[in-house]
């Protein structure tokens, strides 16, 4: 199955095997990290590796600097190609470097995580964190090819598993009802089975609002919902993005609720879902110092932001909460 972002073909259940083919003669550089290395170095094409370390804290200028360096020893140009193969901080990493490196390189990303799969590899988005802001450095930059194979996810552990399904609940949430219903109901979510099911569909949510809005000046906004106080939590507690993630559905459905855009009974859906997959929907925290972090999120607009908010299972809108409300909710949270 194919879909397109503007050039960008994002191909859904293929095999990595065939990424030689979207290569061609070109000469090009893998990005990956040392675990996806040591997994799936044996389905690489022959091209030079350039190698980065695992977690949120090597997403840095620096690490910039070292692959540019590399780079520069390898002689690439502007006709070479960029392979980023990995989870999503690799993806938006070799995103950054190929919008930037000679102004702008040939770009395949191969996602190899649930949470990459259906939304960090898909959409352009790419950058780096600085002061412990997430993304805050960063473009918009379409691949030229997204290939999303799920045979991938075999090697992940569970833990990995339950991250990526708070995205592919979001999506859910926010566009598809029925997608929502079959998660509540599917006996065995971890199955990669199950998975080359519930990817793909899950990945074309993503193509679909991002084709519509591409550079989020409306509609891709929705994509944001758990985020703008997932990223505050992640940020304070430390907590694997998903799972943080997972605690700012909770908290902005609440919003929702006292809003009266949500209902509780589909409040509760939400819960039991997250809770079903396995993550935690409550964390401690001081409703204080997550405002501060969401102070400097990119879409704040002085005492406010613009965030989606859920109107029901499988639909959203994009309304204006004040910081006040957040903190007011989370305190009663938490």
């Amino acid at each position: 199955m194919k879909m397109n972002i503007g050039n960008c073909e994002v191909l859904l259940d293929y095999p990595i095997a065939n990424l030689e083919k979207l290569i061609g003669e070109k000469r090009a550089v893998i990005i990956t990290d040392s675990n996806v290395r040591k997994y799936h170095e044996n389905k690489f094409p022959k091209a030079p590796v350039i190698e980065i370390g695992q977690g949120e804290e090597i997403k840095t200028l620096k690490t910039l600097e070292q692959i540019y360096e590399k780079m520069l020893n390898l002689e690439l140009d502007r006709a070479s190609v960029v392979i980023g193969i990995g989870g999503g901080i690799v993806c938006d990493i070799a995103g950054f470097v190929a919008s930037t490196y000679c102004r702008g390189m040939k770009l395949i990303l191969v996602p190899t995580t649930l949470l990459a799969q259906v939304d960090a590899g898909i959409g352009g988005k790419n950058g780096v964190n600085f002061k412990g802001y997430k993304n805050i450095i960063g473009t918009f930059r379409q691949p030229d090819a997204v290939l999303v194979d799920t045979s991938l996810l075999e090697t992940l552990d569970l833990e990995e598993m339950k991250c990526g399904y708070a995205e592919v609940v979001k999506h859910a949430a926010i566009a598809d009802e029925k997608a929502f219903e079959n998660l509540e109901n599917c006996d065995d979510l971890f199955s990669v089975s199950n998975l080359k099911d519930i990817v793909p569909k899950c990945a074309a949510v993503k193509v679909n609002v991002v084709i519509a809005d591409e550079h989020e000046h409306g509609e891709r906004m929705k994509l944001n919902f758990g985020h703008t106080i997932g990223h505050a939590v992640e940020k304070i507690l430390k907590l694997p993005h998903g799972q943080a993630v997972a605690i700012g559905m909770v908290a902005e459905g609440k919003i929702a609720v006292q809003r009266g855009l949500l209902g509780e009974k589909e409040m509760s859906r939400l819960e039991n879902l997250l809770e079903k997959i396995g993550l935690g929907t409550k964390a401690k925290m001081d409703a204080k110092e997550v405002v501060d972090a969401i102070r400097h999120d990119k879409k704040r607009r002085d005492e406010s932001l613009k965030m989606p908010l859920l109107c029901g299972i499988g639909n959203a809108k994009i309304v204006e909460v004040s910081l006040e409300e957040m903190e007011r909710v989370i305190n009663d949270l938490y």
